[in-house]
């Protein structure tokens, strides 16, 4: 029978034909009760037959109410072999979903294996059985009644008592994590069918236990003084005129969104504008556990290359900022007495935006101390007396860690310990152009993720830093 006939066929039967095919397509969806009654039309002048005569298309679903014939395929497959494809294809992605399943199931069974590995050798190295037998000891002095006599050591001992429990905490919840995880393949292994979202959920903890036992490692490598306080981050614009002060603007946000990630808490306590761009210097107090310890390995000069976007013909342009870090002490433990004539003090207004105070009041306090040279200033405080109380209480802490440094007996004989903001003396270098690249000059590590660094990514150069710097110190004793 001929296209056109079957199309004169179909027009004059239309009713008939979008009947039967939607009959048909009941009966071959779901199976008759009764045998299906025949799909031809019964017009005496055209016995046709639905699988001779009409062609299969008609009786789709998508075609009860208009009909198209195609040139290219005059006859597409019928619901029953489209149905039949779509089995066949659902059975091919399931295996491939299957087979991926499987794969992921076993690399998650070995980084189990890793991590697990990885938490035994860390209780072992942090002897459990010894901080027990310290927390025992520390709870018999808490207990004690005469405690408080001496108020300095009572902070000193509830102090180490806090931190000897969240360390056994920490250890224990490692290895809670651990055991979960661990279940997680038991269970998939005793089951039928990979549960992709058993996967998932044990993956996840593995990936935050890991993250967690690398910062565990990192709290291990500060052993210093002031390493578990907060920092103290101040920035300074070097040799580079504007762009020298865009650059440390850009390194103050750095040193933000770092604290940020950290969940630390941040706050801009000085700020002095450039000219036309950036900052000339800033202060941030950055409030949080071992924050010191962490951010301490910044102190340095910090050069970029780039293309200058204050220069009209965008060429290439170097420049340097300093940074310099501080321990942010508490007021008590400052046991620095200063002589007053070692102290030259002088006020100024304070710079900013609104305020009853501000550049109407000399509110802002500097400090220089005479014999070393290190000046501090403070200007977040509405009053001059508080400024000056926030700005000494610096200043003892930068006496503190130069002090430290230089190993000196006397603050006398310090000669200060200021960073040189100039070519020669960086720490780490920046690339921004011809090529982008991070590299920390003192342990050889690199990155050409610049965009993560300045968004405040620093976790793999400090880990690095702290590295480079327990090495050094085993050496040299």
């Amino acid at each position: 029978m001929t296209v056109s006939y079957c199309m004169k066929f179909a027009q004059s039967h239309l009713i008939l034909l979008s009947v039967s095919a939607m009959d048909a397509t009941l009966q071959l969806r779901s199976p008759a009760p009764f045998p299906a009654r025949s799909l031809a039309p019964t017009h005496p002048q055209y016995p046709c037959h639905p699988s001779s005569h009409i062609p299969s298309f008609l009786f789709h679903r998508s075609h009860f109410h208009s009909v198209t014939l195609s040139t290219s395929s005059r006859f597409p497959s019928s619901p029953v072999q489209s149905a039949s494809s779509e089995n066949q294809l659902s059975v091919e992605v399931s295996t491939e979903t299957s087979e991926w399943a499987i794969t992921d199931f076993y690399a998650l069974r070995k980084d189990v294996e890793g991590t697990m590995k990885r938490i035994v050798e860390i209780r072992l190295s942090s002897g459990m059985q010894q901080l027990e037998d310290e927390l025992a000891a520390l709870e018999s002095k808490a207990a004690d009644t005469a405690l408080w006599d001496d108020r300095a050591k009572a902070q000193e001992t509830l102090q180490a008592l806090t931190d000897i429990k969240d360390k056994i905490k920490t250890l224990e919840e490692f290895q809670a994590q651990i055991d979960e995880a661990e279940t997680i393949v038991k269970i998939t292994e005793e089951m039928d069918s990979i549960d992709t979202g058993l996967l998932k959920e044990a993956s996840g903890i593995i990936k935050e236990l890991n993250k967690a036992l690398d910062c565990f490692e990192l709290t291990q490598l500060l052993s210093g003084q002031y390493d578990k306080e907060g920092a103290i981050i101040s920035i300074t614009a070097g040799a580079g005129g504007t762009d020298a002060q865009d650059w440390a603007d850009m390194l103050l946000r750095m040193y933000i969104r770092w604290g940020e990630k950290q969940k630390y808490k941040t706050r801009v306590v000085d700020r002095s504008p450039g000219e036309e761009a950036g900052i000339k210097s800033a202060t941030v107090e950055v409030e949080g556990r071992y924050a010191y310890g962490y951010i301490s390995g910044e102190k340095g000069t910090h050069r970029v290359v780039r293309q200058s976007p204050f220069n009209s013909k965008g060429l290439r342009q170097t420049s340097f900022a300093g940074v310099e870090i501080m321990p942010l002490l508490p007021e008590e433990s400052l046991n620095v007495e200063i002589p007053d004539e070692d102290l030259e003090i002088t006020f100024t207004r304070a710079g900013g935006k609104g305020g009853q105070n501000v550049n109407k009041v000399e509110t802002a306090v500097r400090i220089t101390h005479i014999p070393t040279g290190i000046a501090v200033r403070c200007s977040e405080e509405r009053s001059q007396a508080a400024n000056k109380v926030r700005a000494m209480i610096r200043l003892k802490a930068k006496l503190l860690i130069v002090a430290e440094e230089q190993r000196a007996s006397e603050i006398k004989q310090i000669r200060g310990d200021a960073v040189k903001a100039e070519w020669g003396q960086q720490i780490r270098n920046y690339v921004f152009h011809p090529y982008k690249l991070v590299k920390d000059l003192r342990t050889g590590h690199e990155t050409s993720d610049i965009t993560a660094v300045m968004d405040g990514d620093l976790d793999p150069f400090i880990r690095s830093y702290l590295r480079y710097k327990f090495t050094r110190m085993a050496s040299h004793n």
